[in-house]
């Protein structure tokens, strides 16, 4: 039966990485979180690499060097989760080694950084850049929904519409069959 350990270990590191690699976005939660959150990252020499908590840039609420995380990866193409795994959460020091790998990885796939080659000078300032690794095995797929409440936010896509534009879009309607 130990004969199995190993290689139940090595499946779940292998499900891990390709599942992570292939996600453009995590899901994790941090030690005592209300909810998990949605984190753009890098797959990176064995770890789940995110930087954020600066101005522009991604939260990283509850997620403190040697803390726990969970962390959720979805599939790409149908949004579906594929695995959830347990993290050692480890802040990176800025200009160390490590920084400097973990971030020139992150550079190549921040989108739209109002700074581009100034990028790596502000986050060593003003943000944190964390390393997940993957501390244990995977854990099984839920039964039943694990839909949360979306976290609060001001931000809005859905207003009341305007109380003149039935009738607007009426009368365009009515000029276009009648070709005016």
């Amino acid at each position: 039966m130990t004969s199995e350990l190993p290689g139940q270990a090595l499946f779940d590191r292998a499900l891990i990485e390709e599942s992570v690699k292939k996600s453009g976005l995590v899901w994790v939660r941090g030690a005592g979180a209300p909810a998990a959150r949605a984190l753009w990252h890098v797959w990176h020499e064995g770890a789940v690499c995110l930087v954020g908590d600066g101005p522009g840039e991604q939260p990283l609420p509850a997620l403190v060097d040697g803390g726990l995380a969970e962390v959720t990866v979805r599939s790409k193409d149908k949004g579906g989760r594929l695995v959830t795994f347990p993290a050692t959460v480890t802040e990176l020091a800025a200009g160390s080694a490590d920084w400097e790998t973990a971030v020139a990885e992150l550079k190549g796939k921040r989108l739209n950084a109002p700074d581009g080659e100034e990028m790596p000078g502000r986050w060593a300032r003003e943000c944190r850049v964390l390393r997940l690794t993957p501390d244990g095995s995977v854990a099984p797929l839920p039964s039943g929904s694990l839909a949360e409440v979306p976290v609060p936010t001001p931000a809005t896509t859905r207003q009341p519409i305007p109380a003149g534009l039935p009738k607007l879009l009426a009368r365009r309607r009515k000029k276009e069959r009648h070709g005016g």
